[in-house]
């Protein structure tokens, strides 16, 4: 099954996650997902509500859940932290073009 996902959120949720999340092994947990990445920080892991992305260089992604509505459940919540949370002294991205 293929999933359409806008990486631009991906990427915005996981550095939330980072910047604002409980720090712990190397990990940042916020709001139930957890967010790492591999050794040489290519390759970006998000977890939580039974699902597991995969993203990697080259924007290549990969996703490991049993069922639909958990994978919505974790798309929604990738959604509310991008929403909800900014990033330090940048309150809209769009802004920033200098």
């Amino acid at each position: 099954m293929k999933n359409e996902v806008d990486q631009r959120l991906v990427l915005d949720a996981y550095e939330k996650i980072h910047e604002h999340g409980k720090a712990e092994q190397g990990k940042h947990t916020l709001e139930g997902i957890t967010a790492y990445t591999d050794h040489d920080g290519y390759t970006v892991f998000l977890e939580g509500h039974n699902v597991q992305m995969r993203l990697e260089f080259h924007n290549k992604y990969h996703f490991d859940y049993n069922n639909s509505r958990d994978f919505d459940m974790f798309m929604r919540k990738l959604e509310q932290i991008s929403r909800d949370y900014h990033k330090p002294g940048r309150e809209d991205p769009e802004e920033d073009h200098h």
